[in-house]
């Protein structure tokens, strides 16, 4: 294949340790019918044979270009890339995903004919650790206004399904380093309330679902990020200035109050994000259950929360369930 002298896409990859699936990931970019793109792939600090994956992929086809680094982590790594994409338009791809043929296609298409359209995702279906097919039944929202509504509770876009104009990520700040392992959801906060954000109705990405995803293993990190963002988003709308704009970290929820002058902050954060935890067997193993704990010692609200540990002994967490009960009785 020769190189793109122009592309029209630049395709973004991050990739760490990601020798069971990257060969996969990168075929079925190799594959899409819209060929005109470049693809940028940063190896992290792989320790495993990502690295020289990427390399044998690279020397067979000039589209693709490999940055070998110490690792950074994601955040900085997207970052990078967007720095170095040399299209208009970028798309996001995770190095365990696969993306079917027609992806590039289709969204360009709906880029080209909607020149206000900031960010354009898809809807999924999803496959095992062991490659397995599972349709996926949970529908992503497609209008700009559902989406906006659907941010201030969840996120509403397969990050890396996406296809996004760069000068917007950039113009908004790209990823921002404080967020991590939820940067897109921060990111998809700040670009909703100046542009229109869709997703199609198409499936046309097939997304992993595995134990070791960041998803599953960073939920808490990932929840009380996801919390900051909401709040610093409800700011931003009110008129009042981002209270997280160029931090590199998040203050822990014991600490938030004094972090932004504000009282009870810290408390209506820890409810939503052990709403968001509590049938996690990692998250209460790695804080979550002390949340609870804390929110019930200081007098917090116990509704729902005999719901939850009589869930707890149906999905088998009997430590965790005796835990909270205690906790309920007690306090």
């Amino acid at each position: 294949m020769t190189q793109i002298d122009m592309p029209v896409i630049s395709v973004l990859m991050s990739v760490y340790n990601g020798e069971r699936y990257v060969a996969e990931a990168i075929q079925s970019i190799l594959g899409q019918t819209e060929g005109r793109f470049e693809f940028l792939i940063v190896n992290d600090g792989s320790r495993d044979a990502s690295g020289s994956i990427l390399d044998r992929y690279a020397a067979q086809d000039s589209r693709i270009r490999v940055i070998h680094q110490p690792n950074r982590g994601l955040i900085a790594s997207l970052n990078l890339l967007l720095d170095e994409a040399r299209a208009p338009l970028v798309a996001r791809m995770d190095g365990d995903d696969v993306s079917r043929p027609e992806r590039f296609a289709v969204q360009l298409a709906e880029m080209a004919a909607h020149p206000h359209l900031a960010v354009l995702g898809t809807n999924t279906d999803e496959l095992d650790a062991d490659g397995a097919y599972f349709p996926c039944s949970d529908l992503h929202p497609e209008t700009p206004a559902e989406i906006r509504e659907r941010l201030m509770v969840a996120s509403a876009m397969c990050h890396p399904s996406v296809m996004m104009r760069r000068d917007v990520v950039r113009a908004v700040g790209g990823y921002r380093a404080a967020f991590r392992h939820c940067e897109d959801y921060d990111l998809w906060l700040r670009v909703s309330e100046r542009h229109e954000m869709r997703n199609l109705p198409d499936r046309l990405f097939l997304y992993r679902r595995s134990p070791d995803q960041v998803s599953e293993k960073h939920i808490l990190v990932q929840a009380i990020g996801a919390a900051c963002a909401r709040y610093a988003a409800r700011e931003r709308r009110a008129g009042r200035a981002d209270p997280f704009e160029g931090a590199d970290s998040l203050p822990s929820l014991d600490t938030i109050d004094a972090f932004l002058g504000t009282r009870g902050v810290g408390a209506r954060m820890r409810l939503e994000v052990i709403d968001s935890i509590k049938y996690s067997r990692d998250a209460l193993a790695g804080g979550g259950l002390e949340l609870m704990q804390a929110h019930l010692r200081e007098g917090g609200t116990k509704q729902g929360f005999w719901r939850t540990a009589g869930r707890m002994v149906k999905l088998g967490m009997i430590p965790q369930a005796l835990t909270l009960s205690y906790g309920l009785v007690r306090y």
